[in-house]
């Protein structure tokens, strides 16, 4: 298989190769050179596979490579031809309209010389159509004046007769009136009583509508009140209970504060006790020794407090 990943393809090999079927040897060979079955399950098989499938890339790539090289030799050697087709049929193109330009011209002409026509055509058929509608027209008011003026004439009968007929009933409503005054006032007063009752009861329902929608406020009233009471007492003792634990912390911490403080001053003080009785003790340990030397005790401890407080150049006491 290594040997189809070095192979090479010659520019008069491509011709022959790169065509329908062209390169199925290749393909075959190496179907054939892969043709086995590593052992999926061990490190090794798992390789091999990784192996073949890289070998085919190789070849792959070994026989792909000059084939898109040939491809891309025929597309540079037709472009010559393509351009030469292209100027050869502009150049025909402009040639041919050029030929034609007087008959396009003649043609154009004829369809301007039609279409004006064809106006002009349009414009008196609208003339005549105007003045026959305007002919119309005026026969069919002078119809329509005449059919008015007869009409005028039995409107007039009808309204005379119509204003009789009223005037009549006029007069005969008028006797009946003063026939009948008795009768008309007892209407009246029954008609009268009857609004006033139902009057009455509409305002007794409007009074007991609005004496329930009162009772109804008071009651919603008092429960709110109530309600707002409840709640601003338990506010109240929530906002105290929360004001003692306050109260409660602010104690505690001060407490531990005074308590962390006093701790501290007594620490320091013991440490300072504690560093003054050592550096009593190493004084003391250094007194005795210079009295051990034979130096007055006096001296001896002269002689300390001075190298205690720095007072003799290049000697120090360790602490």
């Amino acid at each position: 298989m290594s040997e189809l990943s070095v192979i090479e393809i010659s520019e008069e090999q491509a011709p022959a190769l790169y065509r329908a079927n062209g390169l199925d040897s290749f393909l075959e060979q190496i179907r054939k050179q892969v043709n086995e079955v590593p052992d999926l399950t061990t490190a090794k098989g798992r390789a091999r596979i990784a192996s073949l499938s890289a070998q085919v890339s190789r070849s792959k790539t070994a026989i792909e490579k000059p084939g898109r090289d040939y491809l891309r030799r025929l597309k540079e050697s037709v472009k010559p031809a393509e351009a030469e087709i292209k100027r050869f049929v502009d150049a025909c193109d402009a040639l041919r309209d050029e030929v034609r330009r007087p008959l396009t011209e003649w043609e154009a002409e004829q369809e301007r010389l039609k279409a004006e026509e064809a106006m002009n055509a349009m414009h008196t058929e609208a003339v005549e159509m105007n003045e026959k509608f305007d002919q119309e027209c005026a026969a069919k008011f002078e119809a329509d004046h005449e059919l008015a003026l007869l009409m005028n004439k039995d409107f007039d009968r009808d309204a005379a007769e119509a204003k009789a007929e009223a005037e009549r009933k006029k007069i005969e409503y008028e006797e009946e009136l003063k026939r009948l005054p008795a009768a008309a006032a007892l209407r009246d007063a029954e008609e009268r009583a009857r609004r006033e009752r139902e009057e009455a009861a509409h305002r007794e329902s409007v009074l007991k509508a609005q004496a329930e929608q009162a009772e109804r406020d008071r009651i919603e009233a008092e429960e709110r009140s109530a309600r707002e009471k409840k709640e601003a007492a338990e506010k109240a003792e929530h906002e105290k209970q929360e004001a003692i634990e306050a109260e409660r912390r602010r104690n505690e911490e001060a407490e531990a504060a005074r308590q962390q403080e006093a701790k501290r001053v007594a620490d320091e003080d013991a440490l300072r006790a504690a560093d003054i009785e050592h550096r009593r003790a190493i004084n003391a340990s250094a007194v005795s020794a210079l009295i051990d030397q034979g130096i007055p005790t006096d001296w001896a401890k002269a002689c300390v407090i001075a190298i205690a407080r720095g007072k003799v150049p290049a000697t120090e006491i360790k602490y």
